[in-house]
């Protein structure tokens, strides 16, 4: 009988994290510009459980001539559930799947297939909100 007892008081705790650690995030919260290096991602809230998105990133390296840099954008219009958001930029590959999850100040990304972007360029990294302010998105990304 303890050994059930623990068994299930255990699993009851590891849900109770589950769901803790899944909490839904306010719009204030993912709204915003996030930085990692020279990479940036912009992002509104636009109800609904949709939030829309501007990818930008660089790769910088050193060649025989001096520094230059690989770029790669993305935009589109992302589904989010409690605390994470999948996107795919418009246009992108099928195999395309970046996963934003935010929480404690921070935006944690991964970046699954090719998605279109520059030779090593990856939207992947843990982002730091720079701005609360409603980004200015690229025109051509406006829905």
């Amino acid at each position: 009988m303890t050994k059930i007892f623990c068994a299930a008081s255990a699993l009851g705790f590891i849900l109770i994290l589950t769901a803790a650690s899944q909490a839904d995030v306010t719009a204030s919260e993912v709204n915003g510009t996030w930085r990692n290096g020279k990479n940036e991602f912009k992002i509104w809230a636009l109800g609904q459980q949709k939030l829309k998105i501007e990818f930008s990133g660089v790769y910088e390296y050193q060649n025989a001539y001096g520094p230059t840099a690989n770029v790669g954008e993305g935009s589109g219009i992302a589904h989010i559930d409690a605390d994470t958001a999948i996107f795919k930029p418009d246009g992108a590959e099928d195999e395309c799947k970046i996963t934003l999850r935010f929480g404690h100040g921070k935006l944690l990304v991964s970046q699954n297939g090719i998605c279109g972007f520059g030779f090593n360029v990856t939207a992947a990294g843990t982002y730091k909100k720079v701005s609360s302010k409603k980004p200015i998105f690229d025109q051509n990304s406006d829905r």
